[in-house]
This record gives C-alpha cells, sequence and structure tokens, in this order.
C-alpha cells in the first residue's frame, strides 16, 4: 500500500464516482463505498471517544484498533488485497475476555449511556454493527476476506463491553432496560 495521498481535490467525483486504491473508478454508492464509508465513520467516532479521559490500557486498545480499522479501510479499498487475519480477530477475542471477566452476569438488558465514556463506546458499537452489515452487502457480490466480517462483529461486542467496564470504572451503575409494566 504505497499510494499516498497528495491532492485532496481532485474534482474526479464531481461525476459520482470514487477511484479505489486499484485506480479503478466505481459510483460512490456501490456497497465497496458504503462498506468503507461505515468503516471510516467508526474509525472516526473511535477517534471521538479517545477524547474522553480513559483508562490506560483502554485508550492503547483503542488506539491499536485504530489503525486495525484503517487496515481494514485499505482492505476494503483495495479489492483483493488482505491486510486482516485471524490474529487480529483473536486479539479483539482476548480483549473481550478480559474485560468481560470483570463484570458480572446481564441481568437484563441494558440501555445505552452512563457515562460519557460509555455512550460513546455505545455509538462506537452501532456504527460497528453498520459497518457490519455493509460488509456483509458487500460480500453478497464481491469477495471479502473472513476475517473482516469477524472483526467487525467482535469489535461490537468488545464495544458493548467497553462501555459496561467504563461505567464500573467510573462508579456508574448500569442503565437497565424496563418493560413498560415496569415503569
Amino acid at each position: 500500500m504505497s499510494i499516498r495521498v497528495s491532492i485532496v481535490s481532485t474534482r474526479t467525483g464531481d461525476d459520482g464516482t470514487t477511484g479505489l486504491g486499484d485506480k479503478t473508478r466505481v459510483p460512490k454508492d456501490a456497497p465497496r463505498i458504503a462498506a468503507l464509508g461505515d468503516v471510516d465513520e467508526l474509525n472516526s467516532t473511535i477517534g471521538l471517544w479517545r477524547t474522553e479521559a480513559l483508562p490506560t490500557e483502554v485508550d492503547a486498545l483503542l488506539n491499536r484498533i485504530q489503525h486495525d480499522l484503517f487496515d481494514l479501510g485499505g482492505e476494503l479499498c483495495i479489492p483483493d488485497w488482505t491486510a486482516l487475519k485471524n490474529e487480529h480477530v483473536l486479539r479483539l477475542d482476548e480483549a473481550l475476555a478480559h474485560y468481560n471477566a470483570e463484570l458480572g452476569p446481564l441481568q437484563e438488558f441494558i440501555l445505552p449511556g452512563g457515562s460519557r465514556a460509555a455512550a460513546h463506546a455505545h455509538m462506537a458499537r452501532t456504527i460497528a454493527r453498520r459497518a457490519e452489515r455493509s460488509v456483509v452487502t458487500l460480500a453478497r457480490q464481491e469477495t471479502v476476506n473472513p476475517p473482516v466480517l469477524h472483526y467487525l462483529n467482535r469489535l461490537s461486542d468488545l464495544c458493548f463491553v467497553l462501555a459496561r467496564y467504563l461505567n464500573r470504572a467510573a462508579g456508574v451503575p448500569d442503565t437497565l432496560w424496563e418493560r413498560d409494566d415496569q415503569r
């Protein structure tokens, strides 16, 4: 991946197309571009999340994830190029196990929110789910490296677990969903 952008405003997209990393042009609403955009939004959301005061190890984990997502975006941008491997997914599995071990079992559904950091985690979780759906749509039409889907699936789970972990670290209880007849 040696191509770098030197000119940001090329005007080549004025016709409703955009260039992929292999120099092919595709419509801006193509499934590949939708998936790429959702992954980019996810990465940006994690960047915003990282502006919160986070435990050092959580910030380091999110930093690593941002780099992984940039690689994942590169993989989506360059057809037939592979960046993510099963090892990337395994790292998320290990983080899930680590942070989940410190939490109690779920007694009820949890509403998004709590501390600001946890609210950002929930936003990242929902955007990760959307990115995953976009990649599933792409995979119906083109070949997608399986670890890309696995990574996005695990990442959304990790964001949920981190939201609970961050609420606990901030001394904020999870906001449990109450059925209508319980309110």
